[in-house]
């Protein structure tokens, strides 16, 4: 029979990653009811909104239910200051930030005006196509509602902690941190604004990135509140926006390419996604969604046209699974080289 005191056991071996002192020794612990055998859980931490939080999140659940319990549902709230100061302070990281003022990395944003576009498929593929190029790469998946970059990759793993760093998942040549490493089961993130800015100032500052040469940022799509906290975050960054042929998606795009405009970011260009189908029998192209959207676009933002992507599908390697990857002699691989070279051309690394 699960109890309360097996559960409290459990919970023992579990640190408070800014205290680095087990969370029933901080009185972390502020609510604890079962039923059925079914958990419910108050937790109390030195900092929360953090991507810590979200790994202790996942000891928790793992511990409980090694206990016995059948689920486990979890609330947080913050240690007091004086709890805090009893258990010897918040332990400083000491690693270097992305966002620190000697940094040299290269921000990208891949932004879009609606979803369905194809975005994360750019996204992915540019930061392997510049990861072949020789470049020190690296993507954040910042589309936290959306998050696919892993899936979209093949990445199974999940980041490592070591002295309160997180390090990255590394594919293809290409750092990767996503939202979807940070829940259980593709659940849902239920989180308001404030908090995903704390998730994203964490991935730029508590991850071990190392020397990076460029950054790609796989936007959510329109101009919410974690757009907007990217513009703020980076007034240097560069962006991207992806939108298909058709009319109506790169009028919609045109919003996203706006909103870099008024915070001064530079577009370096505009990807069209989809632009035709290509019959692998005769050569003949179709153009399903339409022609010129591309091109009108970039014509509004007073950008180039990097490239045109065909619809299409990468070949699927059973043994080395990556969906939305497309290998660098791929027809479509090769339009990635040739933007990435672009892309590389503009920003002179």
């Amino acid at each position: 029979m699960l109890t309360e005191e097996k559960v409290l056991e459990a919970l023992k071996e579990i640190k408070d990653p800014d205290l680095q002192k087990s969370i029933v020794d901080t009185g972390g612990i502020r609510e604890l009811k079962i039923k059925e055998d079914n958990v419910s859980l108050k937790i109390a931490l030195a900092k929360t909104g953090t991507a810590e939080q979200m790994q202790l999140q996942q000891q928790v659940v793992q511990a409980v239910k090694n206990a016995g319990a059948d689920s486990v549902g979890l609330r947080f709230d913050n240690l007091t200051d004086e709890e805090i100061e009893k258990a010897g302070g918040v332990k400083s990281n000491q690693g270097s930030s992305l966002l620190s003022e000697d940094s040299t990395t290269e921000f990208i944003a891949i932004a879009s005006g609606k979803g369905g576009v194809g975005k994360s498929t750019v996204s992915v593929n540019v930061a392997t196509s510049l990861a072949r190029m020789g470049k020190k790469v690296g993507i954040i998946d910042a589309d936290i509602y959306g998050f696919s970059v892993p899936d979209m990759m093949g990445i199974e793993q999940r980041p490592t902690v070591k002295a309160e760093r997180i390090y990255p998942v590394e594919r293809f040549g290409v750092k990767v941190i996503s939202m979807g490493f940070f829940v259980e089961d593709n659940a849902p993130v239920v989180w308001r604004g404030p908090m995903l800015g704390k998730m994203l100032n964490n991935f730029f500052s508590e991850v071990e990135w190392g020397e990076l040469d460029y950054l790609i940022l796989d936007l959510p799509p329109g101009t919410g509140d974690v757009a907007l906290d990217i513009h703020t975050m980076l007034p240097e960054c560069k962006e991207i926006i992806v939108s298909t042929p058709h009319p109506t998606a790169a009028f919609v795009a045109a919003r996203a390419g706006g909103m870099a405009i008024k915070t001064n970011h530079e577009i370096l260009g505009v990807i069209e996604n989809m632009s035709y189908l290509e019959s692998k029998v005769t050569g003949e192209r179709e153009y399903v969604f339409g022609q010129g959207g591309g091109e009108r676009l970039s014509e509004e933002l007073k950008t180039e046209l990097l490239g045109q992507i065909p619809l299409g599908q990468p070949e699927i390697d059973e043994d080395d699974f990556a969906p939305s990857v497309y290998d660098a002699d791929h027809p479509i691989g090769k339009i990635y080289g040739e933007i990435t070279k672009r892309i590389t051309e503009k920003v002179g690394k």
